[in-house]
């Protein structure tokens, strides 16, 4: 493999960035050379790994081979620079964006040079800045969250810091950052917490808090105590939190370029001051903050206690399964380094990003401090230095961070452009299908009759004319389906009553009545009134079903009108109420005369006329059976017999009435043709009223009713009413245009960022 493109590296390096040197041509000089011990011919030969770098750890100690001489020793440490160099361009040329030393200690299979990298960079910042092509896309994603564009349902990518309480989440955020944070007993994080840390050319820090619409400045004294009086002023001064937002931003030479959401330490017992439910607030938000696929999730976990029993580890597990948008901290590692190894190695909880164990600041040590005794801890303590220096150490954990966010960033930019447009579209419609504000009496007015003459189009089409393309799934609206079922109900109704059953006490009544009704006239003649008495008795026994079927079908087409009229007056507040008013009334009025006339067609049907010809030709049919039927119940024992168009008949207790028995088979007869005629007409006049009522309601009565009502005193205003939008329209309008800009202007930072990117 060549070496002539490698990235220029610091001068503490060995400077071969202009040199053709091979790994294997070295092999070959150092064997003929021949003075290395085979064990270290072996470290340098083609395709090692980590294992050198092991061999380098148990030699430090060991006395010097003799072997060696000054030109070996130098030609293993070109290869160790080598091999560590090769290793960060292959990352840097995998991130394709980080500036060349970016990256230094985070090659895969790092072993002793990673540390001696740290010893150097003691003084240098955690992880160097991104370059001009990074950067610009964190602020993007920063300016996306201070536009709150999440609260339109638009997820971004975000580290999300959860862990129990006094994990050690602070001390990792104050490595970090290079600040102190609000320390003391119970929770310390009351609000969710947005750390933007920013690298600063320029020596003097830049600290700066938002929240509530404020802006305020401090400095790195008084941070702590800012972070405080902020948190009182969102949260209240007591223990209580909050899921407004905190934002801390923190420009200061060599933090890493990172933004992460720090949550409050999960407890579940509450403490003095502390709501009973505070278990529940804080796990609803930390769910609400790790449940989207597009966060991060950096699980802050102490090596004093098993992983397993981590309430943060059971919160990101039931929403990251396999783990693999999590990444763990271990904090407090020299409290407990006793199989810290087997822990992060084995992985019983599924960590998909990997383990970073840290040691963070104690007591008055300054930053540099802490680092250098971080150092020293996993090098030279018996068990901490097995670990894999590859992950130890805030250095470490800064890179990764980096490396993940810049990923995910990358990963989610595309569907974050998609969705601002989608729900921009969205918003726009939807304002679009708003009714424009109405600023004079002649754009009211004109609104005005657009309402009404939609409504009644929209009454015509679905009670008059029967289509329902307005309502196509909705059945309860194809109105001339419903009415015409409604009235064979109605007609099944009159025809199944007992009055209708010709069948019951089969000329037991009409008997009665004759004998009652005889007098001094012609034999076997009929008598009128006979005729009436039954028909009148008939007409009563069923006259409650037209009432009832006329009031139930009002109130269907009540329902109806009103719920047309309220669908086209729903954004004007004022029309509405009157329109209300003026639909009931109107519908109350017709409901009234429909009953009126329908008592009066029932108390009509009490006489008897038809010019129906099929009354006497039906009453002529059945009594064709009259001198059979006669004979029958005379001469014959049977108890029962049948009749044709009216059937099995009882007909025992008829014998006793030999004089009235053929008078009595001719009224039923008569009365049995004409009920048909009585029924069809109840139907049929029915059918006929509702059909001209519901047209007069559409084409003429109720536009003058909602006139006369808007026009009236209990308007109160009349027309200039509609100018004034209803309470709900109000703010659904404002809540669009604030959508509408929020949408556009992030709609602007991420094309400035795609405009970036594309030149």
């Amino acid at each position: 493999m060549s070496f002539n493109h490698l990235p220029t590296v610091p001068s503490h390096l060995y400077d071969f960035s202009k040199q053709r040197i091979e790994p294997k041509s070295i092999h070959q000089i150092i064997k003929k050379m021949g003075a290395a011990k085979q064990t270290d011919i072996a470290c340098i030969s083609e395709g090692e790994g980590s294992s050198c770098v092991e061999q380098h750890a148990n030699i430090e100690a060991a006395p010097i081979v003799s072997s060696y001489n000054d030109k070996i020793r130098l030609l293993l440490g070109i290869v160790d620079k080598l091999r560590s160099l090769m290793s960060i361009h292959q990352i840097i040329k995998k991130m394709g964006a980080a500036k060349q030393t970016d990256f230094s200690c985070i090659s895969e299979g790092e072993g002793s040079s990673c540390v001696e990298q740290h010893a150097i960079i003691e003084a240098a910042p955690i992880v160097s800045s991104y370059n001009d092509k990074i950067r610009p896309l964190l602020d993007a994603v920063d300016k996306l969250r201070s536009l709150m564009v999440m609260e339109e349902g638009i997820q971004l990518p975000t580290i999300v810091v959860v862990g129990d309480q006094s994990s050690g989440k602070s001390s990792v955020l104050e490595s970090l950052a290079g600040i102190s944070l609000p320390r003391g007993q119970g929770i310390c994080t009351r609000v969710p917490l947005i750390m933007r840390l920013q690298h600063h050319s320029s020596p003097e820090p830049e600290f700066q808090l938002e929240y509530n619409g404020k802006v305020e400045h401090t400095d790195e004294i008084n941070i702590a105590d800012a972070i405080v009086n902020a948190t009182n002023d969102i949260a209240g001064g007591g223990k209580g939190i909050s899921n407004t937002p905190l934002t801390l931003l923190v420009k200061k030479n060599g933090v890493p370029d990172l933004t992460m959401v720090d949550l409050p330490g999960i407890t579940r017992v509450p403490v003095h001051g502390q709501p009973e439910d505070i278990y529940d607030q804080i796990k609803d938000m930390i769910m609400d903050y790790i449940k989207p696929e597009e966060s991060i999730i950096l699980n802050v976990l102490s090596a004093t206690v098993d992983f397993t029993t981590c309430e943060s580890i059971r919160m990101s597990q039931s929403v990251d399964k396999a783990g693999d948008r999590t990444l763990a901290v271990v904090t407090k590692v020299d409290k407990a380094p006793e199989g810290l190894l087997e822990k992060v190695t084995a992985d019983d909880v599924g960590i998909g990003l990997g383990y970073v164990c840290v040691r963070n600041r104690i007591g008055d040590e300054t930053y540099e401090e802490a680092r250098a005794k971080s150092q020293k801890l996993f090098k030279t303590h018996p068990l901490l230095s097995k670990i894999d220096k590859s992950v130890v150490g805030i250095p470490v954990l800064a890179q990764k961070l980096v490396q993940i966010q810049a990923s995910s960033i990358a990963r989610n930019l595309p569907d974050i452009v998609k969705k601002i447009n989608d729900k921009l579209s969205s918003c726009l419609l939807e304002l679009n299908k708003m009714p424009k504000s109405l600023s004079s009496v002649a754009e009211a007015m004109t609104a005005f009759m657009q309402i009404i003459g939609s409504s009644k189009e929209s009454l015509r089409k679905i009670l008059v004319r029967g289509e329902f393309d307005e309502f196509p799934a909705d059945k309860h609206m194809h109105c001339t389906a419903r009415l015409n079922k409604m009235l064979n109900q109605y007609s099944d109704q009159l025809h199944k009553c007992e009055e209708s059953d010709p069948k019951s006490n089969f000329l037991v009544e009409e008997i009665k009545i004759l004998e009652e009704a005889n007098g001094i006239s012609l034999p076997n003649f009929v008598p009128r009134n006979a005729f009436l008495v039954i028909l009148q008795g008939k007409v009563k026994g069923i006259s409650s079903i037209p009432i009832g079927f006329v009031e139930r079908v009002w109130s269907y087409i009540e329902e109806v009108v009103m719920s047309v009229l309220m669908h086209n007056t729903e954004n004007y507040y004022q029309l509405q109420v009157c329109t209300r008013r003026a639909g009931h009334n109107l519908i109350t009025r017709m409901k009234e005369r429909s009953v009126e006339w329908t008592m009066e067609m029932v108390e009509m049907e009490k006489t008897d006329y038809t010019g129906n010809p099929e009354y006497v030709s039906e009453w002529s049919r059945l009594m064709g059976q009259q001198d059979a039927f006669v004979h029958a119940v005379l001469s014959k024992n049977d108890s029962t017999i049948s009749v044709e168009g009216i059937g099995e008949v009882e007909v025992g207790d008829l014998r006793q009435y030999s004089q009235v028995l053929s008078q009595a088979f001719d009224l039923k007869m008569r009365m049995t043709a004409y009920w048909k005629v009585v029924l069809r007409r109840l139907v049929d006049c029915m059918a006929l009223h509702l059909q001209l009522s519901v047209s007069k309601l559409v084409n003429e009565d109720m536009e003058s009713e909602i006139v006369n009502e808007l026009m009236g005193p209990n308007c109160g205003g009349g027309i200039e009413k509609m100018l004034e939008e209803s309470p709900a329209v109000a703010t659904k309008r404002e809540k669009l245009i604030k959508s509408i800009k929020k949408l556009r202007d992030s709609k602007e930072v991420v094309a400035k960022i795609l405009d970036g990117v594309a030149t």
